[in-house]
Parts: C-alpha cells; structure tokens; sequence
C-alpha cells in the first residue's frame, strides 16, 4: 500500500515540473533577459552584462532568442524523446535559432516572429498535394523503432481510403489553424513592437508581446493538433475497431490480426 501512495503522484509531480520548466526557459527567463527594469530592480541584462547601448541590447536580444532554442533541443537529447510533439518542438527551435540572427523591426520583425507557424502551415499544405500528409510524417517518424509486422500495419492503414482522406483533412486543420496563429501573432507584434531595433524599448516590447502571445500560440497549436488526431484516429477506429492507434504499432498490429477492417 505505501507503494502505491508514494508512487501514484509521482508521474503528475514530473509532468508539472516539466510544465513549469517549459515555461521558466522558454518565456520567464527570456522575458527576463529583454527587461530593461527587471522587476523594478534597476538591473539590466543589457546594461549589466553586456555593457549598454545598441551592442548591449542585441546581446540580450540574441541570448534571449536562443535560451529556449538551447533548452528545447538540449530536452530533446538528453531525455531522447521521438514523439511529434519533440519532432515539432525540434523543428520551431531550429527555426527560431536560424532566425534569431534577422536583426529586423517594425513589420519585418512582426514576420519573422510568426514565421516559424506559417512555415508550417505552408508546408503542411503543401505536403497534402504532393501526397504525403506532415501527419503520415509525425507517425513514421515516432515508428522508426516499430518492428517489421507494425510497420507493415501502419502501411495498411494509411493505404486505407478513409484514413487516407483523414489524413489529409486533419492536415489541412492543423495547417488552418497554424496560419491563424502567425496572422493573430503578426498582428500582436505590430500593434506592440514599435520601436527600432537595438534599442531598450524594442526588447521591453518584444518582451511584452511574447508575454501575450506565448501562452496563446502554444494552445493554438495543441488545438490543431489534437483536432488533426482526432479526426485520423476517428478514422481508424471507424475502420478497425476500438482500440486501433496510429501511435501505439503494436496494439495497431494486433488489432489487424483480429479485425479485418469495416
């Protein structure tokens, strides 16, 4: 029994911790790094570490564009995570990492900030035409592992006309809402970030509009997601049965063993 109480909370415990994480690396700490008066202390990243002025503030602007970059892909390695979401995550900090280095503002900047979604966006269209769907892709990717026979399974679903239709459909979702995103995004960091770059006001202001939008663009992508999942697993489960997973091969394996589809 003192097994079982000890260890039940233990899996919530990690995931808040890794939440919290997420959001101390990937928001506080950036926030921090760009604030000009950091919480009415008078201390400056820009000023204090980087010695003030125009080099001062793009330091700080660049080192707090590849704080979370750095923590992203360092997760990603030491906790050796093959999943879409590690895929995506991977994916937006090299993106952001390649981009920190476009020294823009205005308009330009409001862009390069919703870059990372409409690349996605884009390019999850783009892979429904040409026959391929990003989704078709996050499986394959999270299969690698996958034995011969799940591999094989997975081919047999994806064959399918309806989960193929899925596929495309729930592509086309997540895509939809991944440029709804950068257009809400673009229009934040227009309406916020308006001073020149190099500047104390433009990092207080590219902090502020990171603290709005954050949050918000991230849910934004989870919706997408998880509607894109849905609609395909719907699929599947229509076409093999109850307890036929695009992301479990195994169990997806065994099920075509037992249930020819619909």
């Amino acid at each position: 029994m003192k097994g079982i109480v000890t260890t039940a909370p233990a899996q919530p415990q990690g995931g808040g911790r890794k939440i919290l994480l997420d959001l101390v690396f990937t928001l506080l700490i950036p926030i921090a790094i760009l604030s000009p008066n950091l919480l009415g202390s008078g201390f400056s990243f820009s000023e204090s570490v980087f010695g003030g002025g125009v080099t001062g503030n793009v330091r700080s602007y660049v080192l707090a564009a590849l704080v979370p970059v750095a923590y992203v892909l360092v997760d990603l390695l030491l906790n050796k995570r093959v999943s879409p979401i590690a895929i995506f995550a991977g994916t937006s900090a090299l993106v952001g990492g390649a981009l920190a280095f476009w020294f823009v503002d205005g308009w330009q900047y409001a862009l390069k900030d919703s870059a990372r979604s409409i690349l996605v966006g884009v390019a999850a269209v783009l892979s429904v035409f040409v026959g391929y769907p990003l989704f078709r892709i996050f499986v394959d990717v999270t299969s690698l592992g996958a034995k011969p026979d799940e591999q094989r399974a997975l081919t047999t679903v994806f064959s399918n006309g309806v989960v193929k239709r899925a596929l495309g459909l729930g592509t086309f979702i997540f895509a939809a809402v991944e440029l709804v995103s950068a257009a809400v995004n673009f229009f934040v960091n227009l309406r916020i970030v308006t001073s020149k770059f190099g500047t104390n006001a433009f990092n207080a202001e590219v902090a502020s509009a990171n603290a709005v939008m954050r949050v918000p663009a991230l849910a934004l992508s989870l919706i997408g997601f998880g509607i894109a999942y849905w609609l395909i697993q719907q699929a599947v489960t229509a076409q093999y049965g109850k307890g036929a997973n695009i992301f479990e091969p195994a169990q997806l394996a065994e099920k075509l063993r037992e249930t020819p589809p619909a």
